[in-house]
């Protein structure tokens, strides 16, 4: 029996902000964490930056490339643990933070982004991610709900966060940084400050020396947002272990990366998908990174080719998207793909690998989680199917009441592991773990062979006459059909049969939407799955809702007229 959750003593000290410690959920709401590898036996005391960027200097591997910017100019390992650090000195010496205290972190993916979540890892403050496109009301929701005192913000991004400053009393301090990209895009807004009091300009004032903070290993460092697909966004929080964690089980048993890769993709910062995949995980090896600030399907591919990366990562809807134009880029570095966030068709896998000649890794994770905790990778990568529980972790699919399901029965999925939910003030802590499982929220069933298959999110099962129907099985056999780019599928409300597969479908260039192939994909549907499952509504739309790391939000279209 694995012994309850017991937090580490803080210290009597008023210079630790005890803020995230104090807001833990209560011991029996907290999930069972399991530390099943040797690797990960992690000591009471760890601060995740000295592991990830100082040990590789320390090393001697200083001089290797970390990341490269959107401008093409690289930052050696050494490069960032000197920016890090004087970020570091700005927010003790000059902005008074002390361990514990939230930062709002504010950008597009960069170089100075990453430094400035390392930075703050280093200082034992919390990070708190937010996405670039956000408006100033949902910014009020982060940073009040974070406390958080201090922000810093691309210079370009500054409108919203100044906006929502009256309604965030605990924020009393916003740097900016990149202010020379702002310049030069002439986007910087008169209420900016002037770049001689940028962060960068700060920075090149200190030392470049910066002690760590000897951070406990279950401090929190991060408080991560959840992407809104169903509209009410939650915090979650991350220990300085779990970071840790997330590099020990999933990249080295699946992904299984060189230290000469370098990764590439399209999912922001502050989204754990990208912290992970595009700083956490290369750091972890001494890989290098591509951060690029557009990332849509036609700036991917042609940077792919421009910086020579061989891992990618990025959501089934771009492997889509980017699959129709691959032969016109020189693809010949890319070995491994990697695809997360949303489920993946099997439609997808099959372009994307004739597209590319390669097999995607596909894998499920959550921002509860952190990251991908069940996956395949390429010689175990089936149609349709998941994977397999990643080492570390260990998963089963339960009834309502509890109890673990036979394969093929579609039931909750539950997980254990050594990250977990840890909702910030969020009532829907009890929902989320329960009997110290964490229930993630996705339907699933386990198959013949093992593998994690899935369903659906456990909120988008349609009944329909007493069927049960999976939305994303109806999308996957929407997808084959030539006329398709993208489509949603969710229940509608019907008087006959409770609800009806309504499907919400954007059309490749060339056709044309109406009674006539709307009847064409509903006898398509019926010829590739059970005919029950055939949408009985079909809408033709020019585009659909999705969240800015790409994930479809059928709340919206659940809400559609």
């Amino acid at each position: 029996m694995v012994p309850p959750y017991v937090p580490t003593e803080v210290p009597n000290d008023s210079r630790v902000d005890t803020f995230a410690r104090d807001r833990l959920p209560a011991p029996q709401l907290l999930p069972e964490f399991r530390f099943d590898l040797p690797e990960l036996q992690f000591p009471a005391r760890i601060n995740c930056a000295t592991e990830l960027l100082d040990r590789r200097v320390a090393l001697g591997q200083g001089g290797r490339r970390c990341i490269t910017g959107a401008d093409g100019k690289t930052w050696t390992y050494a490069d960032v643990q000197a920016q890090a650090n004087r970020i570091a000195q700005v927010l003790v010496d000059e902005l008074g933070l002390i361990p514990g205290n939230r930062v709002l972190l504010r950008g597009a993916n960069s170089p100075m982004l990453a430094a400035c979540f390392l930075a703050v890892f280093k200082c034992g403050g919390i990070a708190v991610g937010s996405m670039p496109l956000l408006r100033a009301k949902e910014l009020t929701q982060i940073a009040t709900k974070a406390q958080v005192s201090i922000a810093l913000c691309d210079a370009r991004l500054t409108d919203e966060l100044f906006a929502a400053l009256p309604a965030c009393p605990t924020l009393k301090a916003v740097l900016h940084f990149n202010a020379d990209a702002a310049a030069a895009s002439s986007s910087t807004s008169a209420s900016t400050p002037a770049s001689s009091s940028s962060l960068e300009a700060r920075a090149a004032l200190k030392s470049g020396h910066f002690d760590n903070v000897d951070t406990a290993a279950d401090d929190t460092c991060l408080i991560a947002f959840t992407s809104g697909t169903t509209g009410q966004p939650k915090g979650t929080r991350h220990f300085h272990r779990d970071l840790l964690a997330a590099c020990a089980c999933w990249p080295p048993h699946v992904l299984r990366a060189q230290p000469d890769d370098v990764f590439i993709g399209s999912p922001p910062l502050a989204f754990t998908f990208g912290l992970g995949g595009l700083l956490l995980f290369p750091l972890s090896i001494g890989a290098s990174t591509v951060l690029l600030e557009k990332v849509g399907p036609d700036a991917l591919l042609p940077a792919i080719a421009k910086h020579r990366a061989t891992v990618c990562f990025t959501a089934p809807t771009s492997y889509r998207a980017m699959a129709a134009s691959a032969a016109l880029h020189d693809l010949s570095s890319l070995r491994k793909c990697v695809s997360a966030g949303e489920a993946l068709p099997a439609a997808t896998r099959l372009l994307w690998r004739q597209a590319s000649g390669i097999e995607m890794i596909d894998g499920i994770g959550s921002t509860e989680m952190l990251h991908i905790f069940i996956s395949a990778d390429e010689a175990h990568a089936k149609p349709g199917a998941t994977g397999l529980p990643v080492p570390g972790y260990t998963a089963c699919v339960l009834d309502d009441g509890g109890q673990p399901l036979p394969p093929g029965q579609v039931g909750r999925l539950a997980v254990k592991g050594p990250t977990g939910c840890k909702y910030l003030d969020d009532p829907r802590q009890a929902t989320y773990v329960q009997d110290g499982w964490n229930l993630t929220g996705d339907a699933y069933l386990v198959d013949a062979d093992g593998q994690f298959v899935y369903q659906a999110r456990t909120d988008d099962m349609i009944i329909s006459g007493g069927y049960n129907i999976a939305g994303p099985e109806v999308e996957s056999a929407l997808l084959l059909h030539p006329a398709v780019a993208e489509c949603g599928v969710v229940g509608w409300p019907d008087e006959e049969r409770g609800q009806i597969v309504r499907a919400f479908v954007v059309l490749k260039p060339g056709h044309d939407g109406g009674a006539a192939l709307a009847q064409t994909l509903q006898d398509w549907v019926k010829q590739q799955i059970a005919p029950y499952k055939y949408p009985r509504a079909i809408d033709f739309v020019a585009e659909l809702p999705r969240t800015e790391t790409g994930k479809l939000q059928r709340f919206r279209l659940r809400s559609a007229p």
